[in-house]
């Protein structure tokens, strides 16, 4: 960073101590996710002219779910050379020290945070045989964990907070066991592993536990149609399939009490 003439930055509070304390006098310039197209130009422009730049992030390694990615890309396309200096990347410390089943792994980035394509794409996850790492936000963590419970039987987790800083924390289990050691709350910057999983058995085990919860609420007295919904959500089930699960499990207990 001694060598640019700028030092582009998600958050320049956060790097003007860092350069600070090195004694690094370069010019320091924000580029974060609301930075105007203009402010792209400008930095673009500046590298046609000669200018060395040098991008850092915040936490962990640049430009994976970081809004830097556009500078590269706008870089790239105009031709401008662009190296990598390998800093620490919360995606393959989470996979170093989580000791859970990784030989292969798909990397999420940020979940969508409501609707349709989040339920795809927290569905994908269970259905994937391989590890799954994403990044989450301390204020959606507890949610995310929520919605995985149902979708991952027995499968554990990691989550790996504050990677390579004072406070990092690595701490393992099923989602529900996580739900309990945060039910209080969590902070700093939070990567989600979810371990590889074992096909067909992760999904009976799956679906067994979700007939489980069926046969309970139609003992509680739920209706037909509410105890089908919650286990078409809980399992792989299609709405109509899990109509007829449930229906066939309410005639079984019947036909036990007579």
């Amino acid at each position: 960073m001694r060598e640019a003439d700028t030092v582009v930055a998600e958050d320049t509070r956060h790097t003007r101590p860092l350069l600070t304390h090195h004694g690094i006098e370069a010019r320091l310039e924000s580029m974060h996710a609301h930075s105007s197209d203009a402010k792209l130009a400008k930095l673009v422009a500046s590298l046609q002219a000669g200018a060395h730049l040098a991008l850092v992030s915040d936490a962990g390694c640049p430009v994976l779910s970081d809004p830097g990615g556009r500078l590269v890309a706008a870089a790239r396309e105009a031709g401008v050379r662009v190296e990598s200096v390998p800093g620490p990347s919360a995606l393959t410390a989470c996979l170093s020290v989580a000791g859970l089943r990784a030989e292969s792994f798909r990397f999420v980035g940020f979940l969508p945070r409501a609707g349709s394509r989040r339920k795809r794409a927290l569905s994908a996850i269970a259905e994937d045989e391989s590890a799954s790492v994403l990044f989450e936000s301390p204020r959606r963590l507890l949610a995310t964990l929520r919605e995985l419970h149902p979708l991952l039987g027995g499968r554990r987790l990691a989550v790996c907070r504050e990677l390579t800083k004072l406070h990092e924390e690595v701490r393992r289990g099923t989602a529900l066991e996580l739900l309990e050691h945060f039910a209080s709350g969590v902070r700093g910057e939070i990567t989600l592993l979810v371990e590889a999983g074992q096909g067909s058995r992760d999904q009976e085990a799956i679906l067994e536990a979700a007939l489980e919860m069926a046969r309970e609420a139609l003992k509680q007295g739920r209706r037909l149609k509410d105890v089908a919904r919650e286990l078409a959500s809980r399992s792989q089930l299609n709405g109509q399939d899990a109509y007829a699960r449930v229906r066939a499990l309410r005639a079984e207990m019947r036909a036990a009490l007579e």
